[in-house]
C-alpha cells in the first residue's frame, strides 16, 4: 500500500508540473490539489488498514468497508472545498491531477 500511495503522490508531482507547464501558476496548483485529493484519502485508508491488520484478532472485513466509506466522503468533501475556496481553479487540470493520480496503479501493473 505504501508503493501506491508514493506511486500516486509521484504522479501528482508529475502532473502538476505539466499542468504548470501548459498553464500556468493556476494550473500547476489545480492538478496538485486534485491530485491530492485522490493521495490524502488513500494515504490514511492504508493507515487505517495498517492498524487493523496490527491488531492482535486481525483484520475486520467491517474496518475495510468503514474506511472505504470514509475515504470517499473525504475525497468528495475535498472537492468540493477546493470548488469552493480556490478561486483561480482550472477545472481540468483538478480533473486531470484527480484522475491521474486515481488510475496510477496501472504503471505498477507494467513493472513486472
Amino acid at each position: 500500500m505504501l508503493r501506491l500511495v508514493l506511486l500516486q503522490l509521484a504522479t501528482t508531482l508529475a502532473t502538476g508540473i505539466i499542468a504548470g507547464l501548459i498553464g500556468g501558476w493556476p494550473a500547476m496548483f489545480s492538478a496538485l490539489l486534485g491530485g491530492l485529493c485522490c493521495v490524502v484519502p488513500n494515504s490514511l485508508f492504508a493507515l487505517r488498514l495498517f492498524a487493523s491488520v496490527q491488531k492482535r484478532e486481525g483484520a475486520n472485513p467491517m474496518t475495510f468497508f468503514i474506511g472505504e466509506f470514509i475515504k470517499i466522503a473525504l475525497t468528495v468533501a475535498l472537492l468540493f472545498a477546493i470548488a469552493m475556496l480556490y478561486r483561480d481553479l482550472n477545472w481540468l487540470a483538478l480533473i486531470a491531477g484527480f484522475v491521474v493520480a486515481l488510475k496510477s496503479y496501472i504503471l505498477l501493473l507494467f513493472r513486472h
